[in-house]
């Protein structure tokens, strides 16, 4: 399956100068781990996550009213193309130790895939197939 059938389109993005509690109050209404942060162009300029707001501001006492995206966003954003497999996903989110991939098409995101719907994914092919075993008699397995 690739990449595109899987990601959420709707990804919740806001500029560079959004500071922290804005950010923080966005992820909770819109329920996500994360905040891509975009140029008036729609280029991406970084990510701010839920362990950026906890580690980089909470825990180090900054103000999260005084604290902006650009203070606290990793500016090495590690994206995926639409047309990789999930397998490139998981791969890419292994290795870098992340959870939330931005999907980019040229030069442009479309969408954000998660660790989460990975396990989506999985579940789901899960349940075909024991669908498919519960209900088919396959010949020459069992009968």
């Amino acid at each position: 399956m690739l990449v595109a059938e899987a990601m959420n389109k709707n990804v919740e993005t806001t500029q560079s100068d959004s500071t922290i509690r804005e950010i923080a109050r966005q992820m909770t209404n819109k329920r996500v781990g994360a905040i891509v942060i975009t140029s008036k162009t729609g280029s991406i300029d970084g990510i701010v996550t839920e362990r950026d707001v906890m580690s980089d501001v909470v825990a180090a006492g900054l103000d999260p009213e005084l604290t902006k995206a650009e203070d606290i966003m990793t500016r090495e954003v590690i994206t995926i193309d639409p047309a990789q497999n999930l397998e490139d996903a998981a791969d890419i989110m292994t290795t870098n130790k992340i959870k939330k991939l931005p999907v980019i098409l040229q030069g442009k995101l479309v969408g954000i895939i998660t660790a989460s719907d990975l396990i989506a994914y999985e579940e789901k092919l899960v349940e075909k197939v024991a669908h498919l075993m519960s209900t088919t008699k396959v010949s020459g397995i069992g009968g």
